[in-house]
């Protein structure tokens, strides 16, 4: 299963590249990997946007995880194809940016989706599986 986590809510500022996560943001980034935790979601590997907001952003939510986050500059804001991405990984978490998350996922499954921040998308083989809120991952960290 590919995971996508949108980064958390960021601070305003620049350069764009070095905008940090807000103390909203930083709570979103860590609700995402209790709630992934919660439901038993295990990775191999996750890839993150070097951009600050995105790298809080993994690092906050790969805790609850327990696994390392590897910065990837092909996550940095423009298209990409999260299968050719993971190579031969089968459970992988990725965190970046919008639109091009939701552009992944449209070209991965063909669902129109926008990611909103702090959100979470899943899906397997051409499959849509998952698509949370942060609202509703606010409920399941709980």
């Amino acid at each position: 299963m590919i995971w996508l986590l949108r980064h958390g809510e960021a601070a305003e500022g620049s350069p764009d590249e070095a905008r940090p996560l807000t103390e909203r943001g930083e709570e979103q980034a860590r609700r995402a990997g209790l709630a992934l935790a919660k439901l038993g979601v295990r990775v191999e590997l996750c890839l993150s946007s070097p951009r600050v907001r995105a790298a809080e952003t993994a690092r906050l939510a790969c805790e609850a995880l327990g696994v390392e986050v590897t910065l990837d500059q092909r996550l940095s804001g423009r298209p990409f194809d999260p299968v050719d991405l993971i190579g031969a990984v089968e459970d992988a978490l990725l965190v970046g940016h919008d639109p091009d998350f939701s552009m992944a996922i449209h070209s991965a499954t063909g669902a129109q989706v926008r990611l909103r921040k702090g959100g979470v998308a899943g899906f397997e083989r051409g499959e849509l599986k998952v698509l949370l809120r942060p609202v509703e991952i606010a409920a399941l960290a709980r």
